[in-house]
């Protein structure tokens, strides 16, 4: 297994963990659900100095050091496992998990409960899927280094997800959204925009 596929399954299983979100929504209901993405945000925000600015980090594991130095040992593995699966551009930006809780909080706001499971989940599995196929079996190579093959793995994974919740047309459309969405990498982050452009097409072909 090559360095970067193992990269890549490193942080898509850590990115996966957003499906804990439809999973929560199904299980508990909006209101839960809600509540669990909101107090993730804020969590993640607050924590986000931590990750970023490293004169900060350094004082708080001072200061650590003084309590249990274990306890800092502890911390600077997790440091090492974040910095091997960050982005170039999250190390001195807004991560990604960051993005994805916003854009969560959102779609379950201002959507049903169908469209925000679908959106949610075909923005966790179809990304992780067009990364993983793109690194292993990519062979046909865009100028932005996508492939043919991840871009197809998304939409199928996307179809896939969202043909029982809404329908083949919606699938169709919802799937081609977030596979054009995750291709060109829509700011301020394709985490963010991926969920809500593929929620605001399944709605607004709901009310055509």
């Amino acid at each position: 297994m090559s360095t970067s596929l193992r990269r890549e399954l490193r942080r898509k299983a850590l990115h996966l963990t957003g499906l804990t979100i439809p999973a929560f929504y199904i299980a508990f209901g909006r209101e839960f659900t809600l509540t669990f993405v909101a107090l993730s945000f804020a969590l993640f925000v607050v924590l986000e100095p931590f990750r970023i600015i490293e004169e900060f980090r350094d004082k708080i594991k001072l200061r650590l050091r003084l309590i249990n130095p274990d306890m800092v040992a502890g911390v600077e593995i997790l440091e090492r496992q974040v910095h091997t699966i960050e982005r170039s551009h999250e190390r001195d930006g807004v991560a990604a998990h960051i993005y994805f809780a916003l854009a969560s909080l959102i779609v379950i706001y201002f959507f049903d409960r169908s469209t925000a499971i679908a959106a949610i989940t075909v923005a966790t599995l179809g990304d992780a899927m067009a990364a993983i196929v793109g690194v292993r079996f990519g062979r046909h190579r865009f100028k932005n280094g996508k492939s043919l093959e991840g871009s197809l793995a998304y939409f199928t994974t996307a179809f896939l997800v969202i043909y029982p919740l809404l329908g083949p047309v919606m699938a169709f459309f919802g799937a081609l959204t977030g596979m054009l969405t995750e291709f060109y990498e829509l700011p301020p982050d394709d985490n963010f925009s991926n969920q809500l452009a593929v929620a605001l097409v399944i709605y607004l072909l709901s009310v055509l």
